[in-house]
């Protein structure tokens, strides 16, 4: 399955905007801020039903405009297949957002499971790793709820008790509060335990898929567990500031490079930048993985301004990858076009 033909309307800083796929290879040529990478999110967010970088979904919504609309047009086969999504701003300040397939109204777990893949390589993932624990977790939950969207509503359904028992703590004022608290510390419990488990199972994928180019990679999954022990040892310090102290928001994961005779370096404090990125290389390259052997699911790549930032040796991992899916990748170098030109005959390029 690939994606022939996008429109966007209203998206971000495009306010209409049509472009047309090589089934094998795109680039997006532009100065910066243009919105390239606009395009790429677009693409993102048409599959899996959400963007990127958004922190909330209206701001996929031009700026000044009350809606948004995606439009593509995907190929299985010799048949065309139609999708679309609407995102509208709400009057309670919430984005409604509805899904379309054939022009049928579907549900977003449905659309999804309909859909394709996309697997996104950026420069700035490497903070997937140097950054703070929030953007692993971030990541993790983004990649299994592609492909799990249980997943999903275990993690919405986590968030929103979380922020409810919190609230419980912020006004306590003394007396007795384990009644209020009974309900959400069962709830969160169920919902922490099912979060917990399909990291876990996640992590195992990819610690058995731990070699790359001849290196080896592991990666510790540093659980947070809630249960009613850590509650009750945690449950005066939670009184006195008001917050839930446990649970899996506040899980970790550490990537480690493993040496000849097996001594594990942790990449995220003792890496150099070149090691970083070959971590998030292996990441990505197991999420391309899983998609084609577990999903039987051949992802389409979304490169956005790689070759200006990775070196030699993961350049030529991607152009392995080119070969082997439909990529659409972004660039402010027009040079670069040419000379990738050379090697591919079967490529468009399109101009913001």
């Amino acid at each position: 399955m690939y994606i022939k033909r996008m429109a966007l309307y209203r998206f971000r800083n495009l306010s209409e905007k049509i472009v047309h796929f090589s089934d094998s290879l795109t680039i997006v040529v532009g100065e910066n801020a243009r919105g390239k990478t606009n395009i790429l999110e677009a693409i993102c967010c048409l599959i899996s039903g959400e963007g990127f970088r958004e922190s909330k979904e209206e701001e996929l919504i031009e700026i000044g405009k009350s809606d948004m609309q995606l439009d593509g047009i995907f190929i299985v086969g010799e048949n065309e297949h139609h999708y679309r999504i609407l995102l509208q701003k709400g009057k309670s300040g919430t984005a409604l957002k509805t899904f379309f397939v054939e022009k049928a109204h579907k549900g977003q777990k449905q659309y999804i499971a309909e859909q394709t893949k996309a697997v996104l390589f950026a420069p700035e993932q490497v903070e997937i790793i140097t950054g703070a624990p929030s953007l692993r977790r971030l990541y993790f939950d983004h990649v299994i709820g592609s492909f799990d969207y249980s997943y999903k509503v275990h993690i919405s359904n986590y968030e929103q008790a979380l922020r409810k028992r919190n609230k419980i703590l912020e006004y306590y004022h003394g007396g007795n509060i384990d009644e209020q608290l009974s309900f959400w510390d069962t709830y969160l419990m169920k919902e922490g335990a099912a979060i917990t488990q399909t990291r876990q199972n996640y992590i195992e994928f990819l610690n058995n898929n731990s070699h790359l180019d001849g290196r080896e990679f592991k990666i510790a999954y540093e659980k947070n567990e809630f249960s009613r022990e850590r509650l009750q040892n945690k449950k005066e310090l939670e009184l006195k500031i008001h917050k839930t102290l446990i649970g899996p928001q506040k899980d970790d994961f550490t990537l480690y490079l493993l040496d000849k005779e097996g001594e594990a370096k942790n990449i995220q404090k003792y890496g150099s930048r070149s090691e970083q990125r070959l971590g998030i290389f292996w990441l990505k390259m197991n999420e391309i993985r899983y998609m084609e052997k577990e999903l039987n699911i051949k992802p389409i790549l979304l490169l956005d301004d790689v070759f200006s930032e990775f070196d030699h040796g993961n350049k030529e991992r991607i152009l392995n990858l080119i070969d082997e899916h439909q990529t659409i990748m972004t660039t402010t170098d027009k040079e670069f076009v040419g000379e990738i030109e050379k090697k591919n005959n079967n490529i468009k390029t399109v101009f913001v």
